[in-house]
């Protein structure tokens, strides 16, 4: 019973010892689908963005950095005769752990739960494109300062299959491959 008790009083005391920050972020994503079959269909990146909130919960060097981000990401398909952008937009919710060194640069890694909101897929007769999640596990680095203005970079590899169809020129089993360029201002 004791140890029941002193787990949430021993986390509650490291809350309290960290410093609290909110930041605004955005940016630009390159991105493109990996893996699946394309036939003979011609697979480029699309270049679009993100934007969002942030919460950094700081412990000395490590870093607690759970975002909210909306994010346009796909890719450009190219049959031969049409090439035609195929965006998907979702909510984003990152969860990164970041390991701040002295002179604030960081790397960082962690999962991300995205819900679709929205996709624009031309010229289709599939109903549904994409499927309502998509998870993926992030690495990047970047330079912040305690406060103010910082840069990011990242790349989110897709872990969960993108496409929700059945079609007999393009296997859905594909994902989302996401570099992210990021501006971040921290209050």
């Amino acid at each position: 019973m004791k140890k029941i008790i002193f787990l949430p009083l021993l986390l509650v005391m490291g809350t309290v010892n960290a410093q609290l920050q909110f930041g605004l972020k955005g940016g630009v994503n390159v991105s493109n689908f990996t893996g699946g079959n394309f036939n003979n269909i011609e697979k480029s990146s699309l270049v679009a963005f993100h934007a969002g909130g942030l919460v950094r919960i700081k412990f000395d060097h490590l870093v607690l950095q759970p975002e909210i981000l909306f994010s346009s990401q796909g890719a450009k398909l190219d049959d031969g005769v049409t090439e035609a952008d195929y965006k998907v937009s979702y909510v984003n919710i990152p969860i990164m752990l970041q390991w701040q060194f002295k002179g604030s640069f960081y790397v960082e890694a962690g999962p991300q739960a995205g819900f679709k909101v929205s996709e624009d897929i031309p010229n289709s007769t599939i109903d549904e494109f994409a499927k309502s999640t998509d998870l993926s596990i992030g690495f990047g680095l970047g330079f912040l300062k305690s406060k103010g203005l910082g840069i990011g970079a990242r790349y989110m590899v897709g872990v969960s299959k993108v496409g929700d169809f059945d079609t007999a020129n393009i296997d859905p089993d594909f994902k989302n491959g996401v570099l992210q360029f990021s501006l971040i201002f921290v209050f």
